[in-house]
């Protein structure tokens, strides 16, 4: 997810120079107050952020999502069909739709069956028991006016805009909420549909775009137009996204590790020549580093394309919600803080998201961090493949400044919850700690990609992903994550000399917590293993004030500061 939405309006008036420094103090002022947590839940949080045995009873094979967009009456009606394989006898099943949309039908077999509805969980009965192991179908036709986004992504909703040229332009966004919001759904991220049709009828003078790949474009009576796009790969709910207005398509091509990948950018035709001299650059750039340190792009099937909105920026699979050229753009480049190249930070931070995010997905929001660390940490290594590696840490000291350590990064599990802001930042800064530890970039490099071919568009847990990086770096680095992750306190490194010898230790929040820690003595780096004990530093000669810490590897609290 895009950070804020005032980085855009804060770039007018600075210079090159000093854009990083000032863009970042924005964004992280905005992020610690994006996702503020809570300790009381209600019987709606359960209901949407639990995998009861009302949700866990199905999984998702297939939707028909068909929708029909009337504008000017900021209205929608239509249908979704469910295809799914009963995962246990079921006569009782839960979907999601938020209450404010009315359900007009849900046909069975030819039959309108019951339902009931509570807060924004729709429970429906069937006439007779599905059982295990079955595959079956169920489709549900409503109708009503979703939200109305005003500060999308952030909002979730619909956005209803204009362009300069009068004509419509219409976006949905709905992370934060999910995307029951907008349309029907098992809303869920722990299981992600196989595949997906989606039928989008609009106004015939606009054009809509949706994920994955054009199959059908049909005129209708009545002046509308429906638009026929396939998504072939798994695809969490929220990342299903529809892009309404004047569109222009521009084309292009990228020699990748698994092919041809097919480039599609959709913009408004006064910004095409823009739109063809950033996009190229910095899409191919990010494509060659991205691919270099995660893997093949995983969407091939699906392609790649950058979709004009009328907000900042969204990861939408294979359809990234692009905004940067609203109001005269572009307004998104940021400069390399030891290089005078630019870079788009909405490509390259929202498409990091299509390998983690899109791919590799988190099974709760508890866990978003797993989306928003790898994301932030990729725009060091684009940086890094540009620059070389002291411009991607300097990147990544620069991006410190916002972190508010107030709140923990993982939130609570089963309500639908987010953690704090931190998980961009402070996500990345613990990233690059655990590369600094490991020593050895081409395991780093291995570990990563091997993420990628471990959990290739598979949902995951916090244990997923911590346990597999531990097990291929051969070290043990769980209480390290559940330090920086679990805790909102920094560990503390503490020193002291007893009997004439410096000893140090971590005072940390989480129990067996130790990470080395790399010192220069007399010009040359020595490594200490602090852990919850003082222990003696075996290093001849050294005392307080002859010690220096390496910090800009690191990210940690010097006791005394």
């Amino acid at each position: 997810m895009y950070k804020s939405s005032r980085q855009i309006l804060i770039l007018i008036s600075m210079s090159k120079n000093a854009l990083l420094v000032l863009i970042i103090i924005v964004v992280s002022i905005h992020v610690k107050a994006q996702f503020p947590q809570s300790s009381t839940f209600t019987k709606a949080d359960t209901l949407r952020g639990s995998l009861s045995p009302l949700r866990s009873c199905y999984d998702i094979n297939y939707y028909h999502l068909d929708l029909k967009f009337e504008i000017e009456n900021r209205y929608i009606s239509g249908s979704n069909t469910f295809r799914f394989t009963a995962t246990a006898n079921i006569d009782t099943l839960q979907f999601d739709l938020y209450q404010n949309l009315k359900i007009n039908k849900i046909m069975y077999h030819g039959l309108s069956i019951e339902y009931t509805r509570k807060y924004n969980a729709v429970f429906i009965s069937f006439p007779k028991g599905i059982s295990k192991g079955l595959k079956e179908e169920f489709t549900v036709f409503y109708e009503g006016s979703p939200p109305q986004a005003k500060k999308a992504p952030m909002e979730s909703g619909i956005v209803y805009a204009t362009d300069s040229l009068g004509y419509p332009l219409v976006a949905t966004a709905c992370e934060s909420k999910g995307a029951s919001i907008w349309w029907p759904n098992k809303d869920h991220l722990s299981d992600e549909v196989d595949s997906m049709l989606i039928s989008i009828t609009v106004p015939s003078n606009l054009k809509e775009v949706s994920n994955g790949r054009l199959r059908k474009v049909t005129k209708l009576n009545g002046s509308f137009t429906r638009y026929e796009w396939f998504v072939d790969s798994p695809i969490n709910n929220y990342n299903v996204a529809v892009n309404i207005g004047n569109y222009s398509h521009i084309q292009d091509k990228y020699a990748g590790e698994a092919g041809p990948l097919t480039l599609d950018y959709w913009v408004l035709p006064y910004n095409g020549t823009k739109a063809t001299n950033s996009f190229s650059k910095n899409v191919k750039a990010m494509l060659h580093s991205y691919e270099y340190w995660f893997g093949k792009y995983p969407f091939y099937q699906d392609g790649y394309k950058l979709v004009e909105t009328p907000y900042p920026a969204m990861e939408h699979q294979s359809a990234i919600s692009y905004g940067g050229y609203m109001k005269g753009g572009p307004k998104n480049e940021l400069q390399d803080p030891l290089s005078s190249k630019m870079w788009d930070f909405v490509i390259i931070h929202e498409s990091a998201h299509e390998w983690f995010g899109n791919s590799i997905t988190a099974k709760d929001l508890a866990d978003l961090w797993i989306h928003e660390a790898f994301a932030s940490y990729a725009e060091s290594l684009f940086i890094e493949s540009q620059s070389g590696k002291k411009a991607g840490r300097q990147y990544l000291l620069k991006i410190r400044s916002g972190i508010a350590n107030k709140e923990p990064i993982v939130a609570a599990y089963n309500v639908n919850q987010m953690g704090s802001g931190d998980m961009y930042s402070k996500g990345a800064a613990l990233l690059h700690m655990i590369r600094t530890i490991i020593n050895d970039d081409r395991k780093w490099r291995y570990i990563l990609r091997g993420l990628n071919k471990q959990f290739y568009h598979q949902t995951v847990t916090y244990n997923d992903v911590v346990d597999y990086i531990s097990a291929q770096a051969g070290l043990t680095f769980k209480p390290v994550f559940n330090q920086y992750l679990l805790h909102k306190e920094l560990p503390v490194l503490e020193f002291r000399t007893v009997r004439g010898m410096l000893q140090s230790r971590w005072s940390a929040a989480e129990p067996g917590f130790n990470l080395p820690v790399n010192i220069d003595f007399k010009g040359e780096t020595k490594t200490i293993y602090p852990d919850g004990e003082f222990r003696d530093i075996n290093i001849k000669g050294i005392n307080e004030k002859n010690i220096v810490i390496e910090r800009s590897n690191y990210y940690f609290t010097l006791s005394g500061e």
